[in-house]
């Protein structure tokens, strides 16, 4: 019903749409998300045809077909007539919306321009639940929900064959916002609608399919169940964190950086975590994926697989400590590894480490088998007992400084330098008097944050974390945990996180591995791990 192809809309100078192809079949409900910013309402205005009308210097190019006739090409007088009764709008801002010299009733009755205007107007304000001894009231003599029911009814009471809902249920309270879902999904029944939304719950209510927004360009479109519990795109993955009702039991992380209209390349490549050279370079294109009606924008086709464990034994003697274990981390997460004491998640972490010989399997590392020194640039482990993990002999600096001397990087004025940077970036005083301490004049909190300096000082892509709360108090262990996770939000860190910390795994973790007997037995996300109940016996 309607089909969009290289569309490209610009206020001035700034490109706030690029290159956009869209399809929307009839009958159907997408939802086009994406934070503020990022071209939702640009859209919803192409569509419509109101760029020109709205903003002095507003240019659109491209082709927006509606039933095969392209609304780009369209005269004022030809788009005057589809308006309301083949296509509407219900407006985001329901201030700027409605007239505040008309009552709601003419309002609502101005798209339909016949006799019974009056009796379809009251009958559509009915319909949606508006009070209608009401309706000669004035806009600002409403409640907001009462403002949005009427902005509904006067989109609808032409009966249009495609409606456009932007943020429909936003600055809403939780009652207004549920009655109004529910509204919608009875008036949508059997139409065409496109939905823009920042509110995840709002589209996942509503719509059959999502689209991705990001700088103007669709990064990912699925079905949206799908989308929601396993998004492949960094930037989808990022914002489904972002939100606390997507059912998830992870705390709330954000995004680094801010959104920006990038020129050339990926419009997210300046906050990915996994963007190489070509990100920078060339817009990828959205193509289909490995997955049925999935498509995805992105050079190397979506979240890549950072860690890859392949039929991992590791044998002590005649004892088999990891048998078979088949393990994948993807670039940006964090994976907890769970599990009781003897289980073999040390081992396995030692293992990947390269501290332990492996007996047999592969491990790869950003698809590269891990062999030889140079994969520690890449990999760090912060072990369990900061006190046994840096040497007493060693003041803080040379503690943190000595990765850097092993892998030979830096002058020692650079080596400083590097050591004071991430000193402060786990928030520990930089001074001399404080780099010439030694382990034990520091507190149980102090000495597990330089062991974190330490394995942050190479600046690498993985982290493994052996049990690093254990020994802490539930307070520092909270100042800890809030520590990595912004570290691993700016830093765009993957996490191997090893606890036998039921409640702490629930908080922190994307995904969960479940570790018996040196097997890895469930695996799956940490919503749905707990919400099956596996973890309550261990």
């Amino acid at each position: 019903m309607l089909e969009i192809s290289k569309l490209n809309v610009s206020y001035g100078k700034r490109k706030i749409i690029r290159d956009l192809d869209l399809r929307l079949d009839k009958g159907k409900i997408l939802s086009i998300v994406g934070e503020s910013g990022t071209g939702k309402t640009t859209l919803a205005y192409s569509i419509m045809g109101l760029i020109k009308e709205r903003s002095e210097n507003g240019t659109i190019q491209g082709e927006i077909f509606l039933d095969g006739k392209d609304i780009n090409k369209m005269g004022k007088e030809e788009l005057r007539k589809i308006r309301w009764s083949k296509l509407s709008l219900v407006f985001q801002n329901v201030e700027d919306a409605l007239n505040p010299v008309y009552t709601i009733l003419d309002q609502v009755k101005e798209p339909l321009q016949e006799k019974k205007s009056e009796e379809k107007a009251l009958y559509m304000l009915e319909k949606v639940g508006f009070p209608v001894h009401r309706a000669k009231a004035y806009p600002h003599q409403l409640s907001m929900g009462e403002k949005q029911k009427a902005l509904i009814a006067m989109a609808f009471v032409c009966d249009p064959e495609l409606i456009i809902l932007d943020e429909p249920t936003s600055a809403m309270d939780v009652m207004s916002k549920e009655s109004v879902i529910k509204l919608l999904k009875t008036l949508c029944k059997d139409k065409t609608a496109l939905l823009i939304t920042h509110d995840l719950s709002t589209a996942a209510s509503l719509s059959d399919n999502m689209a991705i927004l990001y700088g103007g360009c669709i990064v990912e479109l699925s079905p949206t169940s799908l989308l929601l519990s396993e998004p492949r795109h960094p930037y989808s993955r990022g914002l489904i964190r972002s939100y606390p009702d997507m059912y998830r039991t992870k705390d709330l992380q954000g995004i680094r950086g801010r959104p920006e209209f990038i020129e050339s390349g990926c419009p997210f490549h300046t906050r990915c975590t996994q963007s190489i050279n070509i990100c920078r370079d060339k817009r990828p294109r959205l193509n289909v994926s490995n997955q049925p009606d999935r498509y995805i924008a992105c050079h190397r086709g979506g979240i890549v697989p950072l860690l890859e464990v392949k039929g991992l034994i590791k044998s002590f003697g005649n004892f088999k400590v990891l048998d078979s274990v088949d393990l994948t981390l993807f670039e940006g997460e964090t994976l907890t590894l769970v599990g009781e004491s003897g289980a073999g998640k040390t081992t396995l972490a030692k293992t990947i480490m390269g501290l332990l010989e492996i007996t047999a399997g592969q491990i790869y590392l950003d698809g590269e088998e891990m062999k030889g020194n140079g994969f520690h640039r890449r990999i760090q482990m912060i072990f369990q007992n900061p006190r046994e993990s840096i040497s007493h002999r060693m003041n803080i600096f040379h503690a943190v400084e000595e990765p850097l001397k092993i892998q030979d990087i830096g002058s020692k004025d650079e080596r400083l330098k590097a050591v004071k940077k991430v000193l402060s970036e786990v928030q520990l005083p930089t001074d001399e008097e404080f780099l010439e301490r030694y382990p034990h004049e520091l507190s149980g909190g102090e000495a597990q944050r330089v062991v974190i300096a330490r394995a942050l000082i190479l600046n690498p892509k993985l982290i493994i974390a052996d049990e690093p709360t254990s020994s802490l108090d539930a307070s520092v262990q909270a100042k800890i945990m809030k520590l990595l996770n912004n570290i691993q939000e700016e830093r765009g860190l993957s996490v191997l996180f090893i606890t036998h910390n039921i409640a702490l795994a629930r908080k922190i973790s994307d995904r969960i591995a479940v570790m018996q007997s040196g097997k890895i037995v469930k695996r799956g996300s940490s919503s749905k791990i707990f919400n099956l109940g596996i973890l309550k016996n261990l």
